[in-house]
């Protein structure tokens, strides 16, 4: 493994377009949902022992947008972006009371981003991510009111579960005789993650036994990763790989945020004794 002061700089620069690539893919998820009007109502009757199945749909995004760098000292450089990002929460729950509901339920959660870097139109930079979450959880919900058309409700869940993430990109540097390229890839083992919600809501019941939620509140996660990375580098960009490194690092996070959804449920009666 080599390092020289040349390799060292080409790092830092990449080191910054990075940080600028995470400052510029800042959450700015835009979620519309549209509502057909209900040409009917029915009133909500619960009771200990019926079920709510269902499936909730939150944090749903798609971001596409480009930006311009400028230095007063060396050229700037454009930039590309799009991600998307998706949180499908089937659940099944059992009331307790008359207005309390528990139960379980399975968090899916794919994301995903590219970013490109261009002068004059060229790429000379791009990092791709994918990333996949999959666990289970726990939640209760109370019904402030539950014989109503439209049902005010607080839910809190948590969920725990693993993941996984894969990475790859290049980066062009230099000219001439001083060229290069690095091309990187890298894959998680080991990943962790958990999360909690609180949330206010509403049920807006379509029919006897069927109901329409919305929701927004709080959400914590916390995210642990090991990835496993590539590197090489083609010195002359001559089609010979002059360097190779592999590193192993562990990346812990934590994130505070806020979650807007819909989801829908069936209330099932439950077997009378």
């Amino acid at each position: 493994m080599v390092k020289n002061n040349s390799q060292s700089r080409r790092s830092i620069y990449h080191l910054y377009l990075f940080i600028n690539q995470l400052h510029f893919m800042q959450t700015r998820s835009i979620f519309t949902v549209l509502f057909l009007s209900v040409i009917f109502s029915a009133n909500a009757q619960f009771s200990k022992g019926d079920k709510m199945v269902g499936a909730s749909i939150g944090s749903v995004y798609f971001n596409s947008g480009s930006s311009d760098v400028s230095f007063p000292s060396f050229n700037g450089y454009e930039t590309s972006s799009n991600g998307y990002g998706l949180r499908i929460e089937p659940t099944m729950g059992w009331f307790i009371s008359e207005k309390t509901a528990v139960g379980g339920s399975l968090n899916i959660n794919p994301s995903g981003s590219k970013v490109s870097y261009m002068v004059n139109g060229t790429t000379f930079q791009q990092d791709k991510s994918n990333t996949f979450n999959i666990g289970i959880g726990a939640f209760a919900r109370n019904y402030f009111s539950a014989n109503n058309t439209f049902m005010p409700y607080g839910q809190f869940g948590f969920n725990v579960g693993i993941s996984s993430q894969n990475t790859e990109g290049f980066l062009y540097t230099g000219s001439g005789t001083t060229a290069s390229k690095e091309t990187y890839d890298g894959k998680s083992s080991g990943g962790f993650f958990a999360n909690a919600a609180l949330q206010l809501g509403m049920t807006k019941m379509l029919g006897e036994t069927t109901g329409l939620d919305v929701f927004a509140g709080y959400t914590y996660s916390y995210n642990k990763n090991t990835m496993k990375t590539t590197s090489q580098i083609d010195e002359g960009n001559n089609g010979s790989i002059d360097q190779t490194a592999v590193n192993e690092p562990t990346t812990k996070f934590t994130n505070h945020g806020f979650i807007i959804g819909i989801g829908f449920q069936v209330f099932l009666k439950g077997k009378k004794k």
